[in-house]
Protein backbone atom coordinates (compact mmCIF):
# COMPACT_ATOMS: atom_id res chain seq x y z
CA UNK A 1 0.00 0.00 0.00
CA UNK A 2 2.83 2.39 0.73
CA UNK A 3 4.20 1.81 -2.76
CA UNK A 4 1.05 3.31 -4.30
CA UNK A 5 1.44 6.57 -2.37
CA UNK A 6 5.17 6.83 -2.83
CA UNK A 7 6.12 9.71 -5.09
CA UNK A 8 9.53 9.89 -6.65
CA UNK A 9 11.66 13.00 -6.68
CA UNK A 10 10.93 13.49 -10.38
CA UNK A 11 7.20 13.34 -9.74
CA UNK A 12 7.54 15.82 -6.88
CA UNK A 13 9.41 18.21 -9.13
CA UNK A 14 6.70 17.85 -11.80
CA UNK A 15 3.97 18.65 -9.26
CA UNK A 16 5.93 21.69 -8.07
CA UNK A 17 6.41 22.79 -11.67
CA UNK A 18 2.69 22.39 -12.36
CA UNK A 19 1.82 24.37 -9.21
CA UNK A 20 4.22 27.16 -10.16
CA UNK A 21 2.80 27.16 -13.70
CA UNK A 22 -0.72 27.46 -12.29
CA UNK A 23 0.32 30.39 -10.09
CA UNK A 24 2.01 32.09 -13.05
CA UNK A 25 -1.08 31.52 -15.20
CA UNK A 26 -3.31 33.04 -12.50
CA UNK A 27 -1.01 36.06 -12.12
CA UNK A 28 -0.96 36.58 -15.90
CA UNK A 29 -4.76 36.29 -16.01
CA UNK A 30 -5.03 38.87 -13.22
CA UNK A 31 -2.66 41.25 -14.98
CA UNK A 32 -4.53 40.86 -18.27
CA UNK A 33 -7.82 41.60 -16.50
CA UNK A 34 -6.31 44.72 -14.93
CA UNK A 35 -5.05 45.78 -18.37
CA UNK A 36 -8.48 45.13 -19.91
CA UNK A 37 -10.19 47.28 -17.27
CA UNK A 38 -7.67 50.07 -17.80
CA UNK A 39 -8.22 49.92 -21.56
CA UNK A 40 -11.99 50.14 -21.04
CA UNK A 41 -11.54 53.21 -18.80
CA UNK A 42 -9.23 54.86 -21.33
CA UNK A 43 -11.69 54.07 -24.12
CA UNK A 44 -14.54 55.67 -22.17
CA UNK A 45 -12.44 58.76 -21.41
CA UNK A 46 -11.42 59.09 -25.06
CA UNK A 47 -15.06 58.77 -26.13
CA UNK A 48 -16.04 61.61 -23.78
CA UNK A 49 -13.11 63.71 -24.98
CA UNK A 50 -14.02 63.04 -28.62
CA UNK A 51 -17.62 64.08 -27.97
CA UNK A 52 -16.56 67.30 -26.26
CA UNK A 53 -14.04 68.07 -29.00
CA UNK A 54 -16.70 67.53 -31.64
CA UNK A 55 -19.06 69.89 -29.82
CA UNK A 56 -16.36 72.54 -29.54
CA UNK A 57 -15.63 72.17 -33.25
CA UNK A 58 -19.32 72.55 -34.08
CA UNK A 59 -19.61 75.63 -31.87
CA UNK A 60 -16.54 77.29 -33.34
CA UNK A 61 -16.94 76.33 -36.98
CA UNK A 62 -18.42 79.71 -37.92
CA UNK A 63 -16.22 82.03 -35.88
CA UNK A 64 -14.77 83.45 -39.08
CA UNK A 65 -18.01 85.39 -39.61
CA UNK A 66 -17.78 87.18 -36.26
CA UNK A 67 -15.84 90.09 -37.78
CA UNK A 68 -18.52 90.53 -40.44
CA UNK A 69 -21.24 90.27 -37.80
CA UNK A 70 -19.47 92.87 -35.68
CA UNK A 71 -19.14 95.24 -38.63
CA UNK A 72 -22.79 94.79 -39.63
CA UNK A 73 -23.87 95.33 -36.02
CA UNK A 74 -21.89 98.56 -35.91
CA UNK A 75 -23.43 99.69 -39.22
CA UNK A 76 -26.89 98.88 -37.86
CA UNK A 77 -26.19 100.84 -34.68
CA UNK A 78 -25.06 103.88 -36.70
CA UNK A 79 -28.19 103.65 -38.84
CA UNK A 80 -30.43 103.42 -35.77
CA UNK A 81 -28.77 106.46 -34.23
CA UNK A 82 -29.34 108.37 -37.48
CA UNK A 83 -33.02 107.41 -37.45
CA UNK A 84 -33.34 108.40 -33.78
CA UNK A 85 -31.80 111.81 -34.46
CA UNK A 86 -34.13 112.30 -37.41
CA UNK A 87 -37.14 111.32 -35.33
CA UNK A 88 -36.05 113.65 -32.51
CA UNK A 89 -35.66 116.55 -34.96
CA UNK A 90 -39.14 115.96 -36.36
CA UNK A 91 -40.69 115.76 -32.91
CA UNK A 92 -39.14 119.12 -31.88
CA UNK A 93 -40.43 120.99 -34.96
CA UNK A 94 -43.54 123.17 -34.42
Amino acid sequence: MTDLLAITTDQTLWWITLAVGLVVALVVAGLLEALRRTVVQVNEAVAVLWTMGTRVAQNTSTTYVLETTKARGHDLNVELERHNRSADERSHQP
